[in-house]
């Protein structure tokens, strides 16, 4: 599987977001890319760095609309796979949202962040409602792809639950900010989870300033024994290319024995229903 991550900045115009997004789907695939990833609202402003107002919902899109039509189009035409990250709005609700698209055009389906933060510059809990629907795993033209929005990815929980579905690959659309965690600690946790889960990961950041944040870039690619196996630059923006050799997942550690000698029946409780504190 040839996958290329869109690691590229977005500004207040929409339209200029969306045609930027659509050129550099263009030359992924004349490059070769069999799947395109986005990074996180990779077609508009990172809204949550400002506290949301009573307006916010008036900004999501519907799904499908305007932008998955857009790639479901290209996608047809090129006979690539794409996910995409936007802001949704459902009804009364807002989510931050990955629809996923396969190579025949068809949309698969749409995973929605479970997890919601809210911090300095990532007040999220004001734009987005807690995702009601598990996390899909995708059988694509090109694999099983799961996806992990963002914070998720913090949760191993999470991150189980894709490799019991099946994933081959687990994509990661990113807002992540310069100096937001301490140094190589993105790449580690990926690595970890990409290793105990017997499967790809693949993080896909975006960049540019936008008000007092910094967007990191540095978008990378684990293999399942945890080696990083692309990077790309810090603040670039760039189209950064992974060849998956998908045959080396049934001879990673954790499908070999990491996921067969799990003891379910005896921790499985405290999943449900966590310890008091004393």
């Amino acid at each position: 599987m040839h996958i290329a991550l869109i690691q590229q900045r977005a500004g207040d115009d929409l339209a200029e977001n969306l045609a930027r997004g659509l050129a550099a789907f263009e030359r992924a695939a004349d490059e070769g890319a069999q799947l395109v990833c986005f990074a996180e609202l990779a077609f508009e402003p990172f809204y949550p760095r400002e506290v949301a107002g009573p307006e916010a919902s008036l900004r999501a899109q519907s799904i499908p609309g305007m932008i998955t039509e857009a790639f479901s189009e290209r996608a047809r035409a090129r006979g690539v796979v794409v996910v995409l990250n936007l802001f949704e709005r459902a009804g009364d609700q807002c989510f931050d949202a990955s629809p996923v698209i396969d190579a025949d055009g068809r949309l698969l389906g749409t995973t929605r962040m479970i997890h919601i933060t809210d911090y300095p510059g990532f007040h999220e809990q004001g734009y987005y409602a807690p995702g009601d629907r598990d996390l899909p795993v995708y059988h694509t033209a090109v694999g099983k792809v799961g996806v992990a929005i963002c914070y998720d990815r913090h949760f191993p929980e999470a991150m189980r639950a894709l490799a019991l579905g099946g994933a081959d690959l687990v994509v990661i659309p990113q807002a992540g900010t310069e100096g937001e965690w301490p140094a190589g600690l993105y790449e580690a946790e990926l690595q970890v989870a990409a290793f105990q889960n017997g499967y790809f990961t693949a993080l896909c950041n975006r960049v540019g300033r936008e008000g007092k944040l910094v967007f990191a870039g540095e978008s990378f690619v684990c293999a399942p024994d945890g080696r990083v196996i692309a990077r790309a630059g810090r603040g670039t923006e760039e189209i950064l290319h992974a060849d998956l050799d998908l045959h080396e997942l049934d001879d990673s550690s954790a499908r070999r024995l990491f996921l067969r000698h799990r003891r379910p029946d005896l921790y499985a409780r405290w999943l449900r229903c966590p310890p008091e504190k004393p």
